[in-house]
């Protein structure tokens, strides 16, 4: 059981001042019944909310993917920049979100955000073995020996010693190296500091796919959607559970 105007306002109908107001003028109505008690306690799941006839769709979670720019930090707070969070529209940030996962501040692309604790829980714990891949831009040449390496396991500079990693090399020209990396953890800075093992710099870096999910190009940097039926279900399968 729950508070009809938290229901409400955990839907996107508004604030708690705005619901309360709503329900007060009597634009609302559980199981055919209206009400103007905000404050009445009843089961989401089990009776038909409607506003001015239209049917409330409860959920508890909201589930995101946003192209992220640079210059954003991935959290829900920050003393001193701006912050994945502060991108969102008042009807998503209610849901209070948080990112799954880090990119640092200056590495774009693709980032899912959600309040669900449990999946976020199971797309970060490397032992769930989710893919995360990137696209990079790196300084120097990049040859078989590094791909060797990162297939053994990169040992960064605080000698942890990462998991085995992918390392796709796409294009190799005078200005360096453009790869697609492959890992399944998330270090503080790993991939850079995984290149930096290797006397080499990343220069760009733009995260295309999370597990299943792939970047959606049509969503510019700073723009977020839902995630889709077809995407949240792939997100969900039962590959992830224990």
């Amino acid at each position: 059981m729950e508070r009809l105007d938290k229901i409400l306002a955990n839907s996107g109908y508004g604030s708690r001042k705005e619901v309360k107001a709503l329900v007060k003028a009597g634009n609302v109505t559980i199981d055919g019944v209206k009400v103007k008690d905000s404050g009445i306690q009843i089961d989401p799941e089990k009776s038909e909310i409607l506003i001015n006839d239209e049917k409330v769709l409860f959920r508890n979670f909201i589930y995101l993917i946003m192209n992220k720019p640079a210059g954003v930090v991935s959290a829900t707070f920050d003393n001193y920049d701006k912050t994945v969070v502060d991108l969102l529209q008042p009807e998503h940030e209610r849901f209070k979100p948080f990112p799954i996962g880090r990119l640092d501040k200056d590495t774009v692309g693709l980032l899912l955000l959600t309040n669900d604790g449990d999946l976020n829980h199971k797309l970060i714990s490397p032992k769930y073995h989710v893919n995360k891949v990137y696209y990079a831009e790196i300084d120097k040449e990049v040859n078989e020996e590094d791909v060797k390496a990162f297939e053994n396991g990169i040992i960064l500079d605080d000698e942890y010693k990462c998991m085995p990693a992918s390392l796709k090399i796409l294009k190799v020209d005078k200005d360096g190296s453009r790869v697609e990396v492959t890992i399944q953890e998330g270090k503080f800075h790993q991939v850079k500091r995984m290149f930096l093992s290797r006397g080499k710099s990343v220069v760009y870096l733009r995260r295309i796919r999370f597990g299943p999910i792939n970047i959606d190009e049509s969503l510019k940097e700073g723009e977020y959607r839902e995630l889709s039926e077809k995407e949240f279900k792939a997100l969900t399968y039962s590959e992830y559970e224990e």
